[in-house]
């Protein structure tokens, strides 16, 4: 699923349009739109492999935002 939204440019990494291909480096600002929903975090720590529950240790929110559909 990440790489199917970072083709569509829907991720920027420090305001730059994101492919699934670019690097990612520690204090790099992710802003990830999917829905109607944008999600802006920072990252923290990089590991090769991460256990589910331990990933939230690897970024903080630096803002969520909702758009609302109006019909």
């Amino acid at each position: 699923m990440a790489k199917e939204i970072a083709d569509k440019g829907r991720i920027t990494i420090d305001d730059k349009i994101a492919k699934s291909s670019t690097d990612v480096a520690v204090g790099d600002k992710l802003t990830i739109s999917f829905g109607n929903k944008t999600l802006t975090v920072r990252v923290i720590s990089l590991k090769e492999t991460v256990k589910k529950d331990e990933a939230t240790e690897l970024y903080e929110i630096i803002a969520e935002d909702f758009k609302e559909n109006f019909k």
